[in-house]
């Protein structure tokens, strides 16, 4: 039974923070630990986390000492980990009740050290509870297989979903840019010749951000992207450019980029 350490990081998240720990301890796989860096939340975040953790001892929420970002607040989680799988979950997201274990079977059967899996894409008021969402929720599939190259042109792997081993890939950290940390780790990890493969199954809750802000227009994140290419994947201009180009053709022409 592989022990899996499952990274989220926190900040102002108590209305949703609850359904998202929930889902993570009612896994049909039980022998993981939630990994929980609260990055200065001021909402009482860390007094439910703490909650949680004399509920059960499984919960392992730390305060970071100063704001930092997502990106640093995953980090230390991902530095205090003891599982041989870290997967990542964000705290306004949720997963189904078989997610773990299903991915597990999934990673060990193909043989891929990086795994991700389809998922429902929900309104962002969704209140975490309700049985009668599956028939609504959009479904964002997997690719089943994605290399380096296509991932330069959009990123494939819904953070929610994705999950890598430890033990054939070593402790990843995620860099910490402002925008496209997890992009960025995976864009990584693919650099390096690994495999990853995507499950077909949806098995996690997107909630999907209220449109105009930031992460919700995938075009405003045309300067992360390329600040990604340049100074993170360390790439010619002309790749670069070419790289964005097909990044924002995607964005325009299908929505769930």
């Amino acid at each position: 039974m592989p022990l899996v350490s499952v990274v989220m990081p926190v900040y102002n998240s108590a209305a949703t923070l609850g359904a998202a720990v929930r889902s993570v301890l009612t896994q049909t796989h039980s022998d993981l630990e939630l990994l929980v860096t609260d990055d200065q939340s001021t909402d009482g975040s860390m007094d439910l986390l703490r909650e949680f953790a004399e509920q059960d001892e499984r919960v392992l929420p730390e305060s970071a000492p100063e704001r930092g970002g997502a990106g640093k607040a995953r980090n230390r989680s991902i530095n205090r980990a003891r599982g041989d799988y870290i997967a990542f979950l964000d705290s306004d997201d949720m997963w189904l009740p078989e997610k773990t274990e299903k991915q597990l079977a999934f990673a060990a059967e193909a043989a891929a050290p990086l795994t991700y899996t389809s998922y429902f894409k929900m309104d962002a008021d969704y209140d975490g509870e309700s049985t009668d969402w599956v028939p609504n929720g959009r479904v964002i599939r997997a690719r089943e297989h994605v290399d380096y190259r296509a991932m330069l042109r959009r990123d494939y792997i819904g953070a929610l979903t994705a999950m890598y081993d430890r033990q054939a890939l070593g402790t990843r950290l995620m860099p910490e840019m402002r925008k496209r940390q997890d992009y960025a780790l995976w864009l990584s990890i693919l650099r390096d010749g690994a495999e990853a493969r995507g499950l077909a199954e949806p098995l996690a809750i997107y909630r999907a951000h209220q449109a105009g802000s930031l992460s919700s227009n995938k075009m405003s994140l045309v300067k992360y992207n390329w600040k990604l290419y340049r100074e993170h994947e360390h790439l010619s201009l002309p790749r670069s450019t070419r790289a964005l180009a097909g990044a924002v053709l995607q964005s325009l022409s299908n929505s769930r980029i």
